[in-house]
């Protein structure tokens, strides 16, 4: 069976890989967006925290014998310790200063760990397998579905909703939010606020980790992986909107889907497609698509 020339199995394939691709574009772009949209800092590295959460996992299972299901929650944490570490000790003493500062500390960071990583385990990957309870797949007659690709999809798409509904329908969320806006007055109120900035920065850390540990199956663990990605992720949260959770996640899975298709019909432009159509968006709307001009 063909559907405008193209194989069913091949066209639903690459969708598949464009909405695996798309649910790691939403959850690191949800991250982004979480630390621009409330500390107004660009985290550069933010790709060398998803590669850390990927090691920490590896680490964990070679070396503690810790396998897939702890390290989701271990992983996390760690990362995010790591960015409440830097946040405390680092950013914190540049907010009074131009935002360029934060960026260049940020991607001086990443080129730091990504190094001292490269340096320990080499530019090849590592294999990281997958959860006994996730192998095997499902045919489903025009296409068949690996378990464990069905089940990022599902758990990107519960913990980028999840977020959201903390960040915009929760008292919480609307403390970070006004704690961007007025700090003193939230302080007024006897909330902590430099407290709750470093554990903002630590939350969005952890989701970059959090990719990480569901990545690590798929693309396997390597020092590079992170260096890969951020890229293409930063063009998402720009398409979206810097700062918008909505449209991290929304245009996250979507260029992961455009960007199968592109493979399918055109697969010379896969490559390019997600930064021709973020020209478009800032050439038309300059905030993105779910941005706001300030």
């Amino acid at each position: 069976m063909e559907i405008f020339g193209i194989p069913t199995q091949a066209l639903f394939g690459q969708l598949l890989i464009g909405l695996i691709n798309g649910s790691f574009y939403a959850l690191l772009s949800l991250g982004l967006a979480v630390i621009f949209g409330l500390l107004n800092i660009i985290n550069f590295t933010h790709g060398a925290q998803y590669m850390m959460g990927a090691f920490v996992a590896y680490l964990l299972l070679n070396r503690l014998g810790i396998g897939y299901w702890w390290s989701l929650a271990l992983a996390p944490v760690v990362v995010g310790a790591t960015g409440v570490f830097v946040e405390r000790f680092m950013l914190s003493r540049l907010y009074k200063l131009d935002h360029l500062y934060g960026l260049l500390l940020t991607f001086g960071l990443a080129l730091i760990i990504q190094g001292l990583f490269r340096n320990e385990y080499g530019s090849s990957g590592q294999p990281y397998p997958i959860p006994a309870e996730l192998t095997g797949g499902k045919n489903l007659g025009f296409m068949f579905l690996p378990n464990y690709r069905a089940w990022v999809i599902v758990a990107s798409l519960v913990v980028c909703l999840g977020t959201w509904y903390v960040m915009e329908r929760t008292k919480l969320g609307a403390y970070l939010r006004a704690a961007t806006e007025n700090p003193a007055l939230v302080q007024a109120f006897g909330v902590n606020v430099p407290r709750m900035i470093t554990l903002t920065y630590g939350f969005g850390v952890a989701l970059a980790a959090l990719g990480g540990v569901m990545a690590a199956p798929i693309y396997q663990v390597s020092p590079q992986m992170g260096a890969d990605l951020i890229i293409v992720v930063f063009a998402v949260v720009v398409i979206g909107g810097m700062g918008s959770i909505l449209g991290a996640i929304i245009t996250g899975f979507g260029l992961g889907l455009i960007e199968g298709l592109t493979k399918v019909f055109y697969p010379e432009a896969s490559n390019t497609v997600i930064f021709v159509i973020m020209a478009i968006v800032l050439l038309i709307k300059p905030a993105g698509l779910f941005g706001t001009q300030k």
